[in-house]
């Protein structure tokens, strides 16, 4: 019986690895765009869902809609400082497009949505989100 265990290594790991000692971090696969954290948080019978959007312009880049049951919330970080530079530029914050969806209670309308914007921080209210959420005993009948 062996003892060995095999590990499966990435064709493209040592290649990476090699680039980020010369020039710096790389990566060897696109990287997603800017997608907002978020949290789902229950208050009493609503909902409240929280998009950490620091930076954004939520009057101009950022829509909150009801389409076919789901909550979806959109919208774009732009880049405002894209300035031209000489040499290489290491950005770790993304910029880009985003779409985020939650789905609904049957129940739930867009009337019952309000959305608000704080210190970075998009907060959905779902009213009576959580209203007549328990859970209902089945019989099983022989």
């Amino acid at each position: 019986m062996s003892n060995l265990v095999w590990t499966r290594r990435s064709p493209f790991a040592e290649f990476d690895a090699l680039v980020r000692q010369s020039f710096g971090p790389a990566t060897s696969w696109p990287t997603p765009g800017f997608v907002p954290s978020a949290e789902v948080v229950k208050d009493g019978d609503d909902a409240l869902v929280r998009l950490d959007l620091p930076g954004v312009d939520v009057d101009q880049d950022v829509t909150v809609e009801v389409e076919r049951g789901k909550l979806v919330v959109s919208g774009e970080r732009r880049d405002a400082r894209a300035e031209q530079t000489e040499g290489r530029v290491l950005r770790e914050v993304r910029y880009g497009t985003f779409r985020r969806t939650f789905t609904l209670p049957t129940h739930v309308t867009g009337d019952a949505i309000s959305a608000s914007y704080d210190a970075g921080v998009l907060t959905v209210k779902v009213a009576g989100a959580y209203a007549n959420a328990e859970a209902q005993k089945i019989e099983i009948t022989k």
